[in-house]
């Protein structure tokens, strides 16, 4: 039988105490023997207007010591059935942006001649891509749910193709995705052009604005992404700024009418049944996290990212009210 690691427990270690990991899992150098990992990527190189995220991966881990080891609404139970550590950061070159795409591109190369799947706290969204790329080289091109403010298909940024506001058109460019299964979900705010949001739309690509979520539970939207990725490998990657900034202040680029955290916990739930290979959360600036909400929800995210894999054991869900209201 196999021994599956566990968080360290709140009445072992006071929370305030212990290793400072992603709930204070273990730690190992690799990703051997394991089926799902937490890897750091603590960049901020490619971010255009407020810095910080390289902080991210660190106030993520921390604000994790209060995640407990089962979803008591979906009975998910992930450290009952698959083997999970933190892999530490990977060692970026905070002078060189170009250079830290690369690092990140052969690291995950690294990680994935192991049977794993990724769970990444960032760091800025440039990551997104070189990740891809790695996703590619073992899963072929795959589909993608997409949440964030932003479409960040831009051509380039002051010249650069490589930013935080591009990963999705380079990562198109490289044949990373499957244009008619790719879903970008709670796209706003204002733009340099009227047609911002139709490039993707363009390729095939399904957009969904933030204004049609408003008011309105998102399991539905999920249910029918499901149906139209079917089995086919999904990539799912999640920035913060994605939530309106009265629940996720602590970003680079805020923008009003956003997600609201019950919203981004349906779009996280209803990636269980399909088929993820990995998953990221980026853009938390701790700097302008102040009460630590924001990393507080990253957090909560990725354990809802990890409870969502494949694999996963599921006891009976707990959510019901024992009286009428």
């Amino acid at each position: 039988m196999t021994d599956f690691n566990q968080p360290l427990g709140g009445n072992t270690m006071p929370r305030f105490g212990g290793p400072a990991t992603m709930m204070r899992l273990p730690t190992q150098d690799s990703a051997a023997g394991l089926d799902a990992c937490f890897v750091g990527v603590p960049m901020d190189i490619g971010t255009s207007n407020r810095p910080g995220t390289r902080l991210g991966p660190r106030q993520i881990r921390d604000e994790s010591r209060m995640l407990r080891p089962y979803n008591m609404a979906t009975g998910a139970a992930p450290f009952d059935s698959l083997q999970v550590a933190d892999i530490g950061d990977v060692p970026i070159n905070t002078f060189d942006l170009k250079k830290s795409v690369q690092i990140i591109e052969d690291h995950y190369h690294r990680i994935l001649t192991h049977d794993v799947i990724p769970l990444t706290l960032g760091g800025d969204h440039t990551l997104s891509w070189p990740i891809l790329k790695a996703i590619k080289a073992k899963h072929g091109p795959v589909a993608l749910i997409h949440v964030d403010a932003h479409a960040d298909t831009n051509e380039a940024m002051f010249g650069e193709e490589i930013a935080h506001g591009c990963p999705f058109r380079r990562a198109h460019e490289d044949g990373c995705l499957i244009d008619d299964r790719v879903f970008q979900i709670g796209l706003r705010g204002t733009g340099y052009a009227p047609a911002d949001f139709n490039w993707g739309r363009d390729k095939g690509w399904k957009v969904i604005p933030a204004e049609s979520c408003w008011h309105k539970s998102l399991t539905p939207l999920m249910t029918q992404i499901r149906q139209m990725i079917g089995d086919t490998p999904v990539y799912l990657t999640f920035d913060i700024d994605s939530l309106d900034p009265a629940y996720a202040p602590g970003t680079g680029t805020a923008e009003i009418g956003g997600l609201t955290i019950q919203q981004g916990m349906e779009i996280v739930r209803g990636c269980a049944g399909l088929n993820v290979v990995g998953a990221d959360l980026v853009e938390v600036s701790p700097p302008y996290d102040l009460a630590g909400n924001t990393a507080v929800a990253g957090a909560g995210l990725l354990f809802e990212m990890l409870c969502v894999l494949p694999g996963v054991q599921r006891h009976d869900a707990q959510p019901r009210s024992d009286i009428l209201f």
